[in-house]
């Protein structure tokens, strides 16, 4: 089977065991279980059918395996927090509660799974550009992949404050002023750990790129093709989630407006004014 094809068949199988499960069980989370997953097994396919069909394959298995990088961290990251224990990410419980009950059934097929798992598959195309332009390695791709570590090691140490920050405010008995983090790199941005997620995937656009450019395409086509769709999306995605996100802070914690007053909200920048809260 043709990769792309084979993607798209893994693809709705995943969409329609989230969806089923989801309504077996009032837990809208199954798409965040699969989300560090599912890339990784796309990111393969390609891989694995440039191997087969004697491609030079370099470029192809770099990608999965930064890919697998990204995924092996996501789901740790994910699982210690109690992703994989039945635990609902509480914003879907907050959006069930205010909306009408076939509101959010609709909200739950189109958005919540199918939006996202879609995005799952325009991410990973990039791979399928370098598959069609399979050509050696460049100095470029030897750039992209140490900026992608560094992202990534950007990311888990964005999470791991935010780790201990939540077991100092447990320990504390729930209550740890200003009840969420502002030191380290949530100095400089109120997300950093959402700003290194979607780099990295701008950066996994950008080796497809490389190697379409390689192949002798120009700028359009080549540096500026039809996959930029994927990171475009993912960066929107965000955004709308960190706004969703913010607007509970803002209810639960009174400081919340001065944190969004002097730190940027996803790209790392000097504060404003020192946050001292």
């Amino acid at each position: 089977m043709e990769p792309l094809t084979l993607i798209v068949v893994v693809a709705a199988v995943v969409s329609g065991a989230c969806w089923v499960l989801s309504l077996l069980t009032r837990d809208t989370s199954w798409v965040d279980r699969a989300w560090s997953i599912v890339p990784v097994v796309y990111a393969w396919i390609f891989a694995g059918a440039a191997l087969a069909s004697g491609l030079d394959a370099a470029r192809l298995v770099m990608m999965a395996l930064l890919a697998t990088a990204w995924g092996a961290r996501l789901t740790f990251n994910f699982a210690r927090k109690g992703g994989y224990t039945g635990t609902e990410d509480y914003r879907w419980a907050i959006l069930r509660a205010r909306l009408h009950p076939l509101q959010f059934q609709v909200l739950n097929l189109l958005f919540i799974v199918g939006l996202q798992m879609t995005l799952l598959v325009l991410i990973t195309l990039p791979a399928h550009v370098a598959l069609m332009h399979a050509a050696p390695l460049t100095a470029w791709d030897a750039l992209f992949a140490v900026v992608f570590l560094a992202l990534l090691t950007g990311e888990t140490i964005a999470d791991q404050q935010q780790w201990d920050f939540h077991r100092r405010k447990r320990a504390a008995g729930g209550a740890l002023a200003p009840g969420f983090l502002t030191t380290g790199l949530f100095r400089y941005s109120r997300h950093p750990n959402f700003f290194f997620e979607q780099a990295q995937w701008w950066v996994f656009y950008a080796i497809g790129a490389a190697a379409a450019v390689a192949s002798g395409l120009g700028f359009v086509g080549g540096a500026l093709n039809w996959t930029i769709v994927g990171p475009l999306l993912l960066t929107a995605l965000f955004i709308g989630s960190t706004m969703f996100t913010e607007s509970i802070s803002a209810s639960r914690y009174p400081e919340y407006a001065r944190y969004r007053r002097t730190t940027s909200m996803i790209i790392p920048w000097v504060p404003r004014e020192r946050v001292s809260l």
